[in-house]
């Protein structure tokens, strides 16, 4: 058994200090699995964080929403109505779903590019969310995006308040300022969102988008409860767009530093439809090297770059006897830079992902949407936007960061790796 490094500060401590140091020195001095302080494990390669993800009876994902089940007189919706919802939400973001709406998703991703302010240093983050907010409630609530948006956008807020670092850890029945804000705007959503699926389903008019979908009858158990529908929308609506705003900025930041990879997605770009709403799956389809930019900075800077799970029993891992109780820490960023998966794991190269051998289907190669039972349901959806984005933004700009001996951005971990304070310049294409 190998032996873990030796952290400074000890444990979790050092950990919070510097995450990602920590991260990629015990993988490379410990390898597949090392132990951080009694009863935590870190799975840092991609076999065994492939096998955590997967093993969901030994590694269940802790039932811990952002937006937890509100307190209503009516009772909140039991885990089977959970379940049914679950499976109606992701007949709405399947691939297939996602794939008929191409043309709803690449007008918006264009109208970001055109409004994007020429030869000008502008901190890209803030629009790059409200852009993806716009496409992502869009393609949630269709005509009725427009009054949903700015209560997405508080509920943006609200996570943004709850998951910031704090020197202490609350128990969950606290109710915290930052629970209790939270709680605010996840009952002013849910209050703007009941009447939209009360009209619907009087008029009969569903939609044929997400909530259509959701509000549709199963053949088997028949209309899902008005509570079901709408106990998970708001953690779902700000999961369309605050994950890929992330991986935005990374993609962004890439166009700027490597401008041949950048030149060739603006080549594959310009065979798109003049009129972004005339946009198809197969244009998408077509856009091979533009999706590998985007897999490849995914790879390097994974958003969700650490997962929790804890184990139900004990079990074995590579060479630890976990316990029941554990917590198993799993890394893709490291995973994604084990050097037995991908050659030169640190150096950014979008063509590996153009042939067979870099198949993201491969166990263990591509982790950044997570894998198994709790594979993010919105991936085919995230792939899209982030896809069009990037193509239309490099279809009409050069992009440039800010001259100076020191980035502008900093590079923020918690909850998932952020280019903060990023600041760009674009110039137009001639």
């Amino acid at each position: 058994m190998n032996e873990p490094p030796r952290l400074p500060g000890g444990g979790f401590s050092a950990w919070n200090r510097d995450r990602l140091a920590v991260a990629r020195r015990g993988a490379d001095e410990c390898g597949d699995v090392w132990q951080l302080e009694p009863g935590v494990y870190v799975a840092a390669t991609a076999e065994p964080c492939e096998a955590v993800l997967r093993r969901s009876q030994d590694f269940p994902k802790a039932p811990a929403p952002l937006f937890p089940p509100l307190k209503l007189s009516s009772g909140a919706p039991t885990p089977e109505e959970r379940a049914r919802a679950h499976a109606a939400r992701m007949r709405g973001l399947r691939a297939q779903a996602v794939a008929a709406r191409i043309g709803e998703i690449a007008p918006r991703t264009a109208q970001f590019a055109d409004q994007w302010p020429a030869d000008q240093d502008v901190e890209i983050l803030p629009p790059v969310r409200h852009a993806l907010a716009e496409i992502g409630v869009s393609y949630l609530y269709s005509e009725d995006a427009p009054t949903l948006l700015p209560f997405a956008a508080q509920l943006f807020l609200a996570r943004e308040v709850l998951v910031r670092p704090s020197r202490w850890a609350w128990p969950r029945w606290i109710p915290t300022p930052a629970r209790r804000f939270r709680t605010r705007q996840q009952v002013a959503f849910i209050d703007a969102l009941r009447p939209i699926v009360r009209r619907r389903r009087s008029t009969g008019r569903l939609g044929d988008d997400m909530l259509g979908q959701m509000l549709r009858p199963s053949p088997r158990y028949g209309l899902l409860p008005e509570e079901a529908v709408l106990d998970t929308l708001p953690g779902i609506t700000v999961a369309t767009f605050e994950t890929p705003s992330r991986a935005a900025g990374w993609i962004l930041l890439h166009l700027a530093r490597h401008p041949r990879a950048a030149d060739r997605v603006a080549a594959e770009a310009a065979l798109l439809p003049a009129d972004p709403a005339a946009t198809t799956s197969t244009h998408l389809d077509s856009l091979r090297y533009t999706q590998a930019l985007v897999r490849e900075v995914l790879r390097l800077y994974p958003p969700s770059w650490l997962l929790t799970r804890r184990a139900t029993r004990q079990t074995e891992l590579a060479d630890y006897t976990i316990d029941a109780g554990s917590t198993v820490l799993v890394c893709p960023y490291t995973a994604h830079r084990d050097a037995r998966e991908h050659a030169e794991p640190d150096e950014f190269q979008p063509e590996r992902w153009l042939d067979d051998s870099g198949s993201p289907a491969k166990p263990g190669v591509f982790l950044s949407f997570g894998t198994g039972p709790h594979g993010c349901e919105g991936t085919a959806l995230a792939m899209a936007m982030l896809t069009l984005l990037t193509a239309q933004t490099a279809r009409r700009y050069h992009l440039s960061e800010p001259p100076g001996p020191e980035p502008g951005f900093q590079v923020t971990t918690f909850e998932g790796l952020a280019t903060v304070g990023l600041r760009l310049r674009a110039t137009a294409r001639s």
